[in-house]
């Protein structure tokens, strides 16, 4: 076992019996499952609209090479600069020579899983550059010194006093504060940090091929000011994230927030194409975008399980993962958690080192049954599971129980063979470790085989 298996198993199994924890996610999921049929409605259709946007997924990334040098095309002929990074030190390399060149002291932040995934306010922090989140999540993670807890609501692990009590310790203000009183102190800190820094960071949900725009939607308005104040805008996206066309944006946008918040859409929305143009009075002087590869091609290339990459991080799958529920986010120590992680970190990561997230799942299902694009996420867990078998990434004891299982399997009269006492004692000692954390498995004292010869002569 790897280490970065030992340390899943390790926080998994501390978290799964911690009932306070578990009462604190579910409670925050709670208020997104009772919101989400809601903001469903406002489709006449919905498997229509999911198959939809799947197509148009399909088509964006079976043509991604295409759509993202239109991207390039459109973008650069207003004035913004197209940076291609095939991995996170690439990535890092450019941030680092632009903030250089800006002389930059301070970095606003919004919401980016992309930037979490490179590590970039580590980096900056190692060249001497304060890296601001905006987003209030982010910015009770930043406070707190811990990662993003899930895809869309990053401190939803953390109840309303748990966020009282790190304000009070790490801004000294006082105690007990309501939910609101939160919010206040962080837009005072906040407003400040915008028209100081130098340098605005975002994500981006959306590529947009055909007039080379990028698409943020939010419910804060932090990313619009995180792009307006700013002199130099940097946007650092997955080169996945590409839709065709602006036109498809009523189709995403309110798919994104409906599935992911309950939202029939989200409150800010905002799509740009460029700096600041001649006779415009707001906006950034310069812009970047880093269009990041880090492991997405080698998804691609792999037919079988490309469809990953159509995903619009909505974060329904961790909602309805009852593994995600009961072992929380931080346990799967990856950037992007629950199913959806758990089928492309390792792709992204590296098969043998992350193979594991892939049998953390109980095929359940639901994740495909809520995902908006309609992704066979527990097909994909399954096809994972056999490419690592495939690579020889299982153990010799494991492959020698399988064997010995297909084997019995096969030859019926090797499977009538002794009672089920024998065969559960057999098979819990066979599988080493099964039972460390799983019920040992248990036979009946016949098999279906002969039930069915004893009825048989009788029917």
């Amino acid at each position: 076992m790897n280490k970065n298996a030992a340390g899943f198993i390790a926080k998994s199994t501390i978290k799964a019996p911690d009932l306070d924890h578990r009462r604190k996610i579910n409670f925050n999921i709670g208020k997104y499952n009772a919101a989400v049929p809601g903001g469903q409605q406002q489709f006449a259709d919905l498997p229509s609209v999911r198959e939809k946007a799947k197509n148009i997924k399909w088509r964006a990334i079976e043509q991604l090479d295409t759509l993202l040098e239109q991207f390039e095309k459109q973008i650069t002929a207003r004035g913004a600069e197209v940076i291609w990074a095939e991995n996170t030190e690439q990535a890092l390399t450019a941030i680092g020579r632009i903030c250089k060149a800006k002389n930059c002291t301070t970095v606003v932040k919004s919401k980016s899983m992309v930037t979490e995934e490179i590590h970039l306010n580590h980096f900056l922090a190692t060249i001497g550059i304060e890296s601001v989140e905006t987003d209030l999540g982010e910015y009770i993670q930043q406070l707190d010194g811990e990662p993003p807890y899930h895809i869309v609501t990053p401190a939803m692990h953390k109840s309303k006093e748990d966020v009282a009590k790190l304000f009070a310790d790490k801004l000294g203000v006082p105690g007990g504060l309501t939910p609101a009183e939160i919010t206040q102190i962080a837009r005072q800190k906040l407003r400040d940090k915008y028209t100081t820094a130098q340098i605005g960071i975002t994500g981006a949900n959306f590529i947009l091929a055909d007039i080379g725009g990028i698409a943020l939607t939010e419910n804060e308005g932090n990313a619009r000011l995180t792009t307006a104040w700013p002199n130099t805008h940097i946007v650092i996206v997955g080169i996945e994230k590409v839709l065709p066309s602006v036109y498809d944006l009523p189709l995403f946008w309110p798919l994104l927030s409906s599935f992911g918040t309950g939202q029939q859409l989200t409150v800010y929305n905002s799509i740009i194409t460029g700096p600041r143009q001649a006779g415009e009075t707001d906006g950034p002087q310069e812009m970047y975008v880093i269009l990041l590869d880090n492991g997405r091609t080698s998804l691609l290339a792999n037919a079988k399980t490309r469809e990953a990459l159509y995903c619009i991080r909505c974060g329904a799958c961790l909602n309805a993962c009852p593994v995600y529920k009961n072992i929380g986010g931080h346990s799967y120590e990856t950037t992007y958690s629950g199913p959806i992680g758990s089928v492309i970190t390792p792709h992204l990561k590296g098969m043998k080192d992350y193979q594991h997230l892939s049998f953390a799942s109980s095929l359940c299902g639901n994740c495909t049954q809520v995902c908006p694009v309609r992704i066979n996420l527990h097909e994909l867990l399954l096809e994972n599971r056999h490419e690592s078998v495939q690579e020889g990434n299982s153990g010799l004891s494991e492959r020698l129980a399988w064997k010995a299982w297909k084997m019995a399997s096969l030859h019926r009269g090797m499977m009538n063979t002794g009672n089920g006492q024998l065969k559960t004692k057999l098979v819990n000692r066979l599988f080493k470790g099964w039972t460390n954390h799983r019920t040992p498995l248990q036979f009946s004292e016949k098999t279906f085989n002969e039930l069915w010869n004893e009825q048989a002569p009788k029917q």
